[in-house]
């Protein structure tokens, strides 16, 4: 079903494949009424970790949702928060500097458990530069002390003795339909993958993890951690898209999202990609 996103929500009621759920009823709220098809998401430490516009991830998120007739809830967790493991289907956490990462890192390790479990549990999560790296099992930086991370991710971080800032491209094989990713990093953290995670793809154009070994963030389960910013869902939106329908699948079962008319967002997104194959940097 194709639908034209300047419809107004008043008027655009949620697309029939998604109300439907493929076969699926739609929750019913007492008395009859069916209910809106919901998603929860956790926007950790958004008021410290938001490098690079990475809040522009969340909105991506949350307007696919809305044109797809989905209602992303979000809620924003911040240092002393709890988190509730039964209450998120999807998890975003962005970049900071060190400064950043040491303000939140003891906090973030209070969570632990609970992040552990919801990746165990398939909660979808996208974490992003600095948060990629607190996701491993350690950042060790140019000055102070080592620190720990998260080791939900198997991957480990030092800091380098430069910056690798540019445009990236990826090819990818996490999904159907797109083999490119398009984005932009800037870090000086030198990231190696593990034995327990596979990379989110390969470069194309620019540094990656590390600007040795070709490979480019780190999946395991539904968690996707990398270094592109960019924002990276609005130029990706099939990305977008896909971990949409992965926190739908683990909340609902299968779903197929409706078709949308993305002439716009094909566009930009080739016109990024060739922007970045046109300054391919040597290595």
């Amino acid at each position: 079903m194709l639908r034209n996103r300047n419809e107004t929500e008043d008027n655009a009621g949620p697309p029939q494949s998604i109300a439907l759920l493929c076969g699926v009823e739609r929750r019913r709220l007492v008395g009859g009424h069916a209910s809106r098809v919901e998603l929860r998401l956790a926007h950790l430490y958004p008021d410290t970790m938001n490098l690079y516009a990475d809040r522009g991830n969340v909105i991506a998120l949350t307007k696919r949702c809305r044109w797809h007739g989905i209602e992303l809830k979000t809620e924003s967790i911040s240092i002393g928060n709890d988190i509730d493991t039964s209450q998120f289907d999807l998890v975003f956490l962005g970049g900071g500097q060190d400064k950043e990462q040491r303000l939140v890192g003891n906090d973030l390790l209070s969570k632990q458990q609970s992040l552990a479990e919801m990746a165990d549990d398939n909660v979808v999560m996208l974490v992003v530069c600095g948060g990629y790296q607190l996701f491993g099992n350690f950042y060790r930086p140019a000055h102070g002390p080592e620190l720990k991370g998260l080791a939900i991710l198997d991957i480990e971080t030092i800091a380098g003795n430069r910056r690798l800032i540019g445009n990236v491209v990826l090819k990818t094989d996490i999904m159907a339909g797109q083999e490119l990713l398009v984005g932009f990093e800037n870090h000086s953290g030198k990231t190696y993958l593990g034995a327990g995670v596979r990379p989110l793809g390969r470069t194309d154009v620019g540094f990656g993890n590390n600007g040795e070994d070709g490979l480019e963030g780190a999946v395991y389960k539904n968690v996707f951690g990398t270094y592109l910013h960019g924002s990276l869902l609005p130029k990706n939106p099939q990305f977008t898209d896909h971990l949409i329908t992965l926190a739908l699948k683990r909340r609902y079962g299968h779903v197929d999202l409706n078709v949308l008319d993305d002439s716009f967002e094909e566009a930009a997104h080739k016109a990024a990609v060739a922007k970045a194959r046109s300054k391919k940097k040597i290595k």
